[in-house]
């Protein structure tokens, strides 16, 4: 199969001239290296997860770089934690733009020796599996029951896989590689029925202590675990929107998966036939069109923030994006059928927020888009 074009190509080779260094961070098997390699093919490549490259960067830095000292593409770079002040010294030295790519799976330690030693020498990029835009475009994308079933993991339509397999390996894999690289968990058994029960909780208010105690473990421990599963982009957390239209606002997360392939696997779903249940489905296509929407905002590079706000009488709008002082508002429903009652919550929100606001969308499970006086009414692969 031919190289699905990424859309985060064109600001990765726009920025290249203008920084330094470029940091693509992103999920394991979301296709870093192969766009790396496919759109630098003048960079050299060097991965330090393979044990010599990883001992000659660790042990001896300086020897590293004079090696491999410009137009160089470092994979999983967050092994060598030592390099980091090594390259801003050589940066600020030789004030080449472009002069190294740096790739890596755990975001959390990536970020937090760019920010100790790289900030302001490095543009930042997050490369997510495919989205609805790029599988599109390949003619690859097919109705949101069985994309729910397939994910977007691009080693699913390069190798023409088997979903279930992929995903039962995928999840071993990260388990027995990337969260032992993190922390050390104990027992890998109950880490893995943590992640299960996020996936009966997709879409849903966060609650901690509830999580923590179903899966027999302490509270603290359950929010070291999220953050370990974020930082590896396998769930991400959407934050409230905190402006006080009214005084009652729920401050809690809720929340996704970034595959919703990987959220319908754990759940024990391996066909588009059994999506039977009516509230099953309409939190996972929830998850399948906001995930949607921050990949898209993440390959684009739109920098845009996203939000979902409720209040205490359980009024909702499942998300919103700020433009300027404006608010561009979205519900999100399964339905393909487009009744008044899918716009309550929207309703709702316009009458507190007023003129605040500047576009009010639906997305909805039909497969025709509207535009009304009032709203916005878009298929989940076209927001």
């Amino acid at each position: 199969m031919p190289i699905i074009q990424r859309q985060i190509t064109s600001s990765l080779q726009s920025l290249l001239p203008k920084y330094p260094i470029l940091a693509v961070t992103g999920p394991r098997q979301s296709g870093k290296t192969t766009l790396l390699k496919e759109i630098f093919p003048s960079y050299r490549y060097v991965s330090l997860e393979n044990p010599d490259n990883r001992s000659f960067a660790t042990e001896d830095p300086a020897g590293f770089l004079r090696k491999y000292d410009g137009q160089m593409i470092f994979d999983e770079v967050q092994r060598t934690p030592d390099l980091f002040s090594y390259l801003q010294t050589m940066v600020d030295h030789s004030g080449q733009m472009g002069q190294f790519i740096l790739s890596g799976s755990q975001n959390f330690h990536l970020m937090e020796r760019i920010t100790q030693s790289l900030a302001g020498r490095v543009a930042l990029f997050k490369l997510l599996p495919f989205d609805s835009f790029e599988l599109k475009q390949e003619g690859l994308l097919s109705d949101w029951k069985s994309m729910m079933i397939k994910g977007f993991y691009p080693a699913i339509y390069d190798r023409n896989l088997d979903p279930s397999v992929f995903y039962a390996n995928y999840l071993q894999t990260y388990i027995e590689r990337d969260v032992a690289a993190v922390t050390n968990i104990q027992d890998i058994r109950r880490f893995r029925n943590f992640i299960g029960l996020c996936a009966t909780r997709n879409g849903q208010l966060l609650n901690l202590s509830n999580l923590a105690n179903e899966s027999g473990i302490s509270q603290p421990t359950a929010k070291s675990w999220l953050s370990i599963l974020e930082s590896s982009y396998i769930i991400f957390l959407l934050q409230p929107y905190y402006e006080n239209f009214s005084k009652r606002i729920v401050k809690t997360p809720k929340l996704y998966f970034y595959d919703v392939g990987l959220a319908a696997f754990l759940l024990g779903l391996r066909h588009p036939d059994m999506l039977n249940d009516q509230n099953l489905t309409g939190s996972l296509f929830e998850n399948l069109v906001i995930a949607d929407i921050l990949k898209k905002n993440h390959h684009r590079y739109l920098l845009h923030d996203y939000w979902f706000w409720r209040d205490s009488n359980n009024h909702e709008v499942d998300l919103l994006t700020k433009r300027g002082v404006s608010l561009d508002i979205f519900e999100i429903k399964s339905t393909q059928t487009v009744l008044p009652k899918v716009f309550k919550g929207m309703n709702y929100f316009s009458d507190i927020a007023g003129s605040k606001i500047k576009t009010s969308t639906l997305v909805y499970g039909g497969q025709e888009n509207q535009d009304r006086t009032q709203y916005r009414v878009r298929t989940w692969d076209d927001v």
